[in-house]
């Protein structure tokens, strides 16, 4: 008897283009590459180090304001509440403890007993009276008494060092609650840097702008190549920092920050990016990181925005999209197109290759006029008979000679 037997059936993939098939490793070399850049600063600022191996921890303790200050909001409160709590207690352990030594405890209900503290039964009302003691509420039904010197020189005290811990406390939430680092989250920078040609030149550039209405006062900008780096004498320097230079020389580092700014680096022979092709920036490890820092105008205090860019986000050949326009009596910024770029003509080669071929260029202008004279000079140089023969040229000669050369100057500059 025959049994049907069942094919599995066979599933082909789907056959891609070419040019898909072409582009797919570069594509998946490009998602391995990205995947694997670690970078020094995070595009929102924050910087990706981790201080291990500590040992000396006491130095913290030794800057224990700061310390508070930098400690996480959980944290911060935390510790708030727990040493307003922690003196409290400390304070009404402090007051049942003289209340019980002069025995106020057990004479309660004699209203002929003086108290250090009147209406101190125990524990619950000693905490309460130091509560209002430190807070200096003073409900006026608990009262120290003038017969109890222990318990004045204890009010003194906890006055004295509860001022301290006031201040200190609410000295550091003040201090954290105006730090300007959320300003910076109203400062942005755009989140890819561009390299295209300006006024001749290689530039790289980048944009910044601010998002609020209150300006920024004495905004700079400054820039830092993070690349590693190995010395002639095979010094190995990770992470090596470079400035970069934005228009320190010029004070275009000094930015009016009102509108949207792109800063400009000119690649010239003493920038580090000489001798990067677009084809080797490609293959670079580096990172760009931008520093803006100025004071806000509402409290004057310093504030810093940082933002970074890998090689994959340094775009060759392309411009920002202009983002301000005129309107009727006012300028409007588009911030929908901040980030947008488009592409324009720029050479891929380096700017110390587009230089030496600018130079080129220019020289065959020059040349060309003394490599005919020179030529004319080794023709005269080979019959020195001929010239014996004439030891002098008249005018007439002379005349048409200069004619010749006028004429070969005017050929090459056609």
């Amino acid at each position: 008897m025959e049994q049907d037997v069942e094919t599995p059936a066979i599933i082909r993939p789907s056959k891609l283009p070419k040019q898909a098939r072409e582009d797919l490793p570069k594509q998946l070399a490009e998602m391995d590459r990205a995947k694997k850049i670690q970078r020094y600063v995070q595009k929102d600022g924050k910087c990706n180090v981790h201080h291990g191996n500590v040992r000396e921890t006491y130095r913290y303790l030794s800057d224990i304001f700061t310390t508070l200050v930098d400690l996480k909001w959980r944290f911060n409160l935390f510790i708030f509440v727990l040493v307003y709590t922690v003196t409290w207690l400390f304070f009404g352990l402090m007051w049942w403890l003289i209340a019980y030594l002069r025995g106020d405890l057990d004479h309660v209900a004699d209203n002929q007993w003086i108290p250090c503290v009147n209406n101190l039964n125990g524990f619950v009302s000693a905490f309460l009276f130091s509560i209002e003691t430190e807070t200096t509420i003073g409900y006026g039904y608990r009262v120290i008494t003038d017969k109890c010197p222990e318990g004045i020189v204890l009010l003194l005290v906890q006055s004295v060092l509860g001022s301290i811990v006031n201040a200190f406390m609410v000295g550091c939430m003040f201090v954290k609650i105006s730090q300007p680092k959320k300003r910076a989250e109203t400062l942005v920078f755009s989140s890819n840097a561009v390299i295209s040609m300006r006024d001749s030149r290689l530039c790289l550039m980048f944009r910044v702008g601010d998002l609020r209405n209150s300006h920024i006062v004495e905004a700079s900008i400054r820039a830092k190549l993070i690349k590693s780096k190995q010395t002639k004498e095979g010094e190995f320097i990770p992470l090596n920092q470079t400035d970069i230079n934005v228009g320190y020389n010029t004070g275009d580092d000094r930015l009016f920050l009102v509108s949207p700014l792109i800063i400009c680096h000119e690649i010239n022979q003493h920038s580090p990016f000489w001798e990067i092709s677009q084809a080797h920036l490609a293959k670079e490890e580096l990172e760009i990181v931008v520093i803006l820092e100025g004071m806000v105008e509402a409290t004057g205090m310093t504030c810093q925005a940082r933002s970074s860019y890998v090689s994959n986000e340094i775009k060759w050949g392309y411009r920002f999209t202009p983002v301000l326009t005129l309107e009727d009596g006012f300028y409007e910024v588009d911030y929908n197109s901040f980030h947008n770029i488009y592409e324009t003509n720029t050479p891929s080669c380096s700017a110390k290759e587009l230089a030496e071929l600018t130079n080129r260029a220019r020289l065959p202008l020059t040349w060309s006029m003394a490599s005919k004279l020179s030529q004319q000079g080794l023709e005269e140089s080979r019959d020195p008979e001929e010239s014996s023969l004439e030891p002098y040229t008249d005018d007439k000669s002379q005349t048409e000679r200069n004619g010749d050369i006028s004429k070969m100057e005017s050929e090459s500059k056609v």
